[in-house]
């Protein structure tokens, strides 16, 4: 399953909606900030959306890396 056509099609297409996602969020923390009036819960969803996209971005890579490196019996990810 590593590095097939499928796979690579499937990583692209989860690639496209994390950044979508991620893009649409950051878009609306604006008119989240004037509508709540709290500065403080903006910060917040800024650091926890870049943790969801750093745990999807290691998660990626190790992917990447039990498909290069595993046989059979070793299982990264």
């Amino acid at each position: 399953m590593c590095f097939t056509a499928a796979w690579a099609e499937q990583l692209c297409i989860w690639l496209i909606i994390v950044i979508a996602v991620f893009a649409i969020i950051r878009a609306v923390l604006p008119y989240l900030t004037a509508m709540i009036g709290i500065p403080v819960v903006v910060v917040i969803i800024n650091i926890v959306l870049w943790a969801v996209f750093a745990i999807v971005a290691i998660k990626i890579i190790f992917m990447l890396l039990s498909c290069m490196l595993g046989g059979p019996g070793l299982r990264l990810g």
